[in-house]
């Protein structure tokens, strides 16, 4: 297969970085599944780009729910073909203490940042082993490493992917599947309460700069595998 007719399922990419890598990927050639919990995002991406005659799929897919990620995987399977890597990316926050996150909260970002993220692999897997072939980049956060007050769930679900992935590396290894770590901090995104965007909005990364390196070390590893990469502002942290 060439390689810019491999097809990359990018999961969040109705903001951030998610975005931004399905248009960093889908512009570099590449057919781009891009998926979010809501269609009007992937709307407006779409009309962005429609006149650029681009490989551009929108699969709308709630990722914490096992049976429409495999609905998903199907729909892109059937209208652009095997999928040679899958960017999980799809996650959602709460900015407050741990005392003052509820039950739900803390339940909807593990299910949604981890659980999701493993149900995206799980679907993924399967075809990859088969054909000997495949890469999966994960976009996790510095919290996954380092403590980052305010954000215990979000740090949960984050470390809890990196640890399930460092495992299933060494795993996977045996069928030349690539198992890729992005740990971005703070970037420019909505995921960022407004109040923090104001402060410190200007000191934060671009996302279309990670999402160049997502796709550097997608398109530039054939006989090695980037395990971890990590990402932080020039200026530091905030």
């Amino acid at each position: 297969m060439n390689d810019k007719n491999k097809v990359i399922w990018v999961t969040g990419a109705g903001s951030g970085i998610g975005r931004s890598a399905a248009l960093e990927f889908a512009r570099s050639g590449f057919s781009v599944a891009a998926s979010s919990r809501r269609l009007s995002p992937l709307e407006t991406l779409e009309r962005e780009v429609e006149h650029e005659g681009l490989m551009f799929h929108l699969v709308p897919c709630d990722i914490s729910s096992p049976s429409r990620v495999e609905d998903a995987v199907n729909e892109i399977t059937s209208i652009a073909g095997d999928i040679d890597c899958l960017i999980n990316n799809a996650g959602i926050t709460s900015f407050k203490p741990a005392e003052e996150n509820s039950l739900k909260e803390i339940r909807d970002i593990i299910e949604t940042n981890l659980l999701g993220s493993i149900y995206a692999i799980k679907a993924v897997l399967p075809g990859m082993i088969k054909r000997k072939r495949g890469t999966v980049i994960n976009v996790l956060s510095t919290a996954a490493i380092e403590v980052l007050k305010g954000s215990s769930a979000y740090a949960a679900s984050k470390a809890g992917l990196l640890a399930y992935t460092d495992v299933l590396r060494e795993e996977v290894r045996k069928y030349n599947i690539r198992i890729i770590d992005i740990i971005p901090g703070p970037t420019r995104t909505p995921m960022w309460p407004e109040e923090m965007m104001r402060e410190h909005g200007s000191k934060m990364m671009d996302p279309h700069e990670v999402a160049r390196m997502m796709l550097d070390v997608y398109i530039n590893s054939k006989t090695m595998v980037t395990e971890r990469v990590i990402l932080k502002p020039i200026g530091g942290s905030i």
